[in-house]
């Protein structure tokens, strides 16, 4: 089983690891949420166990920006805190469970081996524009039976636009939901990843699925 521990406190994190790894998991550690969010999206996993408090972003905000990505990982969330609200707001971010600090840790590995086999709280649907079709759970896309050779970040694009084909999306508002907050804001990466999924799409397939709107940003069309 393949676990992405994300844990800003190391000693913890390393034990955690330790733990983990003389039971015979893989593992893999993230310091902050940020990077935990962008290792969650690059890596299958089978679990990701993850702090509530973290620098760069929220155990919350990495939640929900995964669930609502269409990443179905499933997800147990640490932490000190002992309110009710703060274990809803953990459950309606998109967590799978909640373990409070402190914990023994046999509980944490039961916890983790019940939601692998639980799977994920819900399969997302295939994504479809006309002919074009994307799997997140699989993360495999297609052009009717052909399939589409996709980096992690040209799927992420894709899926963004597909996920939003009835409206137009602004470089920005793409950059933020593809590329989050990587202290670089260079927004030009949008357009030339939009040429990489042309090139891949529009002139494989011989289509003008993915349209641009002078002045505003990006769509795609279902029309040939």
């Amino acid at each position: 089983m393949q676990v992405l521990v994300v844990e800003d406190e190391q000693r913890l994190a390393a034990a955690i690891a330790r733990g983990f790894r003389d039971r015979g998991f893989d593992v893999a550690l993230a310091p902050d949420g940020y990077t935990g969010y962008r290792m969650a999206k690059d890596v299958s996993f089978d679990v990701i166990v993850l702090d509530l408090m973290l620098p760069r972003l929220s155990g919350l905000e990495v939640c929900r920006r995964l669930r609502n990505e269409g990443f179905w990982t499933p997800i147990l969330v640490l932490t000190a805190k002992d309110r009710v609200s703060d274990e809803t707001d953990c459950l309606n971010a998109g967590a799978d469970d909640y373990l409070r600090k402190p914990f023994a840790f046999p509980v944490l590995v039961a916890r983790c081996r019940a939601l692998t086999r639980r799977g994920p709280a819900a399969v997302p649907p295939e994504l479809h524009v006309g002919d074009l079709a994307l799997d997140p759970r699989r993360r495999t896309a297609r052009w009717g039976e052909h399939p589409i050779p996709l980096s992690p970040r040209e799927f992420a694009l894709l899926e963004f636009l597909m996920r939003h084909a009835d409206r137009v999306c602004s470089k920005e508002e793409i950059f933020e939901g593809v590329w989050g907050d990587t202290g670089k804001r260079d927004l030009n990466v949008v357009e030339v990843y939009v040429g990489y999924l042309r090139r891949k799409i529009d002139q494989t397939f011989g289509t003008s699925l993915i349209c641009t709107v002078r002045g505003r940003g990006y769509t795609v069309a279902g029309r040939p």
